[in-house]
């Protein structure tokens, strides 16, 4: 069984999953947003082939630990996958990790063109290893 990353962006969502032994996130894909109908049954496809037991979706907070516009939209769409799919749905922090995603594409010498379809997968993947690593720490201790 694997988890399963979603970075929510109002045009497309980015999409990481780990391996068997949740350790390594891998970016896998973006899905287009919208129709919101679509994007549902594409993941339900990657849950199903990928055997995800659960999903993470980074809610974005401002750099003081507040909440602002952009994670009410977040919550929007949780409360809205929550009602679509049986999978266990949980948030984690995403500060920076569009940022931290557009910095190694850079300095992976991914050109510009490309950086706009990679970003949002690289951001899913830098999302869901800091998950990773926490349930990591949580087990040895």
């Amino acid at each position: 069984m694997r988890i399963l990353a979603l970075d929510y962006g109002t045009k497309r969502i980015g999409v990481a999953v780990s391996d068997e032994l949740k350790l390594i996130a891998q970016p896998l894909e973006f899905i287009p947003a919208e129709p919101f109908g679509a994007f549902l049954a594409r993941l339900a496809e990657i849950i199903r082939e990928k055997e995800v037991e659960a999903v993470v979706v980074g809610l974005p907070r401002n750099m003081d630990g507040s909440y602002g516009p952009a994670a009410a939209k977040v919550r929007e769409f949780v409360a809205a996958l929550r009602t679509s799919i049986p999978t266990p749905i949980h948030t984690w922090d995403e500060r920076l990790t569009t940022v931290q995603a557009q910095r190694m594409l850079i300095e992976g010498g991914v050109r510009r063109r490309d950086r706009k379809h990679a970003v949002d997968k690289t951001a899913a993947a830098i999302l869901l290893q800091s998950y990773l690593d926490h349930l990591a720490t949580r087990a040895a201790e």
